[in-house]
């Protein structure tokens, strides 16, 4: 019973922080515990709107169509040798957004989670053609990261912050562990690949 209901949280925790989730996080963050707040309630809405749009609805909604026209079903996207195309289409996807604010003149650290999550992207792509690597560590692994590029840029101290967000990527790759999804080696080398793309897109921009 005991080992049951780890495997439950194990399945909650990965679907509640799926790797595409974490851009529309990402900015519900800077909204709510920031000076960013301030900002006019729809401005909010219409920027959070448009990331959901292009990071969630869009791509998946390709990827469905995509899975179709193969005659699919859900758990063979699973397998790494068909994941190419739906990471392309998430890849192209994130590009039209962040184009899309570049044109909007919005401010170059709020772009700069769509560029944290994009390399973390095309890196865990490029690393996919030879070895598996936890897309969910990377993701929370750039949680991380942007954090400590925040703290940087806005010079706050990240200290509780970083113990939640740690904590969290750490209860993360557990569950992927648990559901035999990943390694350990996987789940680690997604975290620091997740930690300096997070990072980087940040503090680069």
């Amino acid at each position: 019973m005991k080992h049951k209901g780890l495997i439950v949280a194990a399945r909650l925790l990965s679907a509640v922080f799926r790797p595409y989730y974490i851009p529309i996080m990402g900015f519900v963050a800077l909204f709510t515990f920031t000076y960013l707040s301030l900002l006019p309630l729809l401005y909010k809405l219409t920027v959070v709107a448009m990331v959901y749009v292009f990071t969630i609805l869009l791509p998946r909604l390709c990827i469905y169509v995509y899975r179709k026209l193969n005659g699919w079903a859900p758990v063979q996207l699973r397998l790494r040798e068909n994941r190419a195309i739906p990471y392309i289409l998430f890849i192209l996807s994130y590009v039209a957004c962040l184009h899309l604010m570049f044109r909007m003149h919005m401010p170059r650290y709020m772009c700069g989670i769509l560029v944290s999550a994009l390399l973390i992207q095309m890196v865990c792509v490029i690393v996919n053609v030879w070895w598996k690597i936890s897309m969910h560590s990377a993701g929370a692994g750039g949680v991380i990261g942007a954090l400590v590029a925040y703290s940087v840029l806005f010079m706050f101290n990240p200290v509780w912050w970083l113990c939640v967000t740690v904590l969290i990527s750490g209860a993360v790759g557990t569950a992927r562990m648990l559901l035999r999804q990943h390694s350990l080696a996987q789940v680690v080398a997604g975290t620091l690949v997740g930690v300096v793309c997070g990072f980087a897109g940040i503090i680069l921009l």
